[in-house]
């Protein structure tokens, strides 16, 4: 009988978190399937197993109520802005084909109305300050087109505000932080109800902001820098500034921002694979993507470098103790990584989450906050209308 307790309560927990899983209104802040799906030639509404990490039918079997898609090219793309309304255009499509499984919801009514109907709550963030071309007017329209963060930077530097990555680089020689053009921005989006994104940028940025902002900031792809150091995650005393802020930090799942000894090995691991990597991006691939292909062509091997859940789990622990449950979201940044804990390896396993939040002991109602009652609170002051 002793054999058969832990697997009864395996299988009690699987129940319990199938339940509250699906019961809650989950909401991801980050995912880049629209840039995967132009970078692939692929459609969102195509079956995409083995081919992306998400895709319309495996949102919704996943429990995905509410995403918001990233918007992103690099800094060296010519006319980001174009490119943007490219990759608005390209999810508009997929809603236009699919009505009674998708919208792009610009407004609280249209949320709601969504929720209740069963279909896939669609909005945008844009992943880079750069991408409105040191426009602010560009701002409205982006708003206009359902836009609902603004990530102030991605890795490289507008003209208005530092990365995490250039603050650190001793040849950057632009300005550090926010300037006063970037400080009016800020001032923009919380007028017109874009979230102010903190993920991505320098800590001279990010106190800026913090000063700047009225409204509730979110981290929308980022983890806990004690747990695992690397500038893309927040130190402690900016996590306690996002908790005394209001706002939210949604964990990122890319094992590099999870497990302190990713690099090293996936290192090791691109080292082994080097000719046809660099093959791959002589064709144009962009390098994101490469590594994508890279990763799934050699799956045993970059399996065996994934850290466990239970070191993302770590970062949730963390930020909860540091200021409490009603500051966690989860920002997966699906189809912009090549590796994620083994549990979670694309959008059908966001229930293997649920379930470690329950063996951890959390209640319902606080499961559900994580889940997207956090974010939708964060969006709402935001976003009143």
């Amino acid at each position: 009988m002793k054999y058969l307790v832990p697997l009864f309560i395996a299988l009690s927990i699987g129940a319990q978190g199938q339940a509250i899983h699906f019961k809650s209104v989950l909401v991801d802040t980050h995912n880049d399937a629209v840039t995967a799906c132009i970078e692939k030639k692929v459609s969102l509404d195509q079956d995409l197993s083995g081919v992306n990490q998400s895709d319309l039918k495996r949102f919704k079997e996943g429990g995905v109520d509410y995403q918001l898609f990233s918007i992103w090219c690099d800094g060296s793309k010519q006319n980001p802005y174009a490119w943007a309304m490219r990759e608005m255009d390209t999810i508009d499509a997929v809603a236009a084909r699919n009505p009674d499984k998708m919208i792009v919801a610009k407004s609280w009514k249209q949320i709601q109305q969504a929720l209740k109907e069963g279909k896939l709550v669609a909005q945008y963030g844009v992943e880079g300050g750069h991408m409105i071309e040191d426009d602010i007017n560009k701002l409205d329209t982006f708003y206009k087109r359902g836009v609902r963060y603004m990530t102030l930077t991605w890795n490289n530097s507008p003209s208005w505000a530092s990365s995490h990555a250039d603050e650190k680089d001793p040849k950057y020689t632009g300005h550090k932080g926010l300037t006063n053009f970037g400080k009016d921005i800020i001032k923009r989006m919380n007028k017109l109800g874009i979230i102010v994104d903190i993920s991505h940028v320098g800590e001279a940025t990010f106190w800026d902001a913090i000063h700047t902002t009225t409204k509730p900031v979110i981290a929308s792809h980022s983890n806990a820098y004690s747990i695992c150091p690397v500038s893309r995650n927040l130190k402690d005393d900016q996590i306690k500034a996002v908790g005394k802020n209001g706002g939210v930090i949604d964990l990122n799942f890319f094992s590099g921002f999870v497990d302190s000894n990713f690099n090293r090995k996936n290192n090791t691991f691109r080292n082994a694979h080097r000719a046809e990597i660099d093959s791959l991006i002589a064709t144009g691939i962009q390098s994101e993507y490469v590594m994508g292909i890279i990763t799934n062509k050699y799956k045993k091997e970059s399996d065996a470098i994934k850290p466990d859940i239970e070191l993302l789990m770590k970062h949730f622990d963390h930020i909860v103790k540091l200021i409490g449950i009603d500051h966690v979201g989860l920002g997966s940044d699906f189809d912009g990584i090549d590796s994620a804990p083994l549990q979670l390896k694309t959008v059908l396993d966001y229930p293997e989450f649920t379930k470690a939040m329950i063996k951890r002991g959390y209640k319902d109602a606080d499961i559900a906050k994580v889940l997207g009652g956090n974010f939708l609170r964060v969006y709402r002051i935001n976003n009143p209308n």
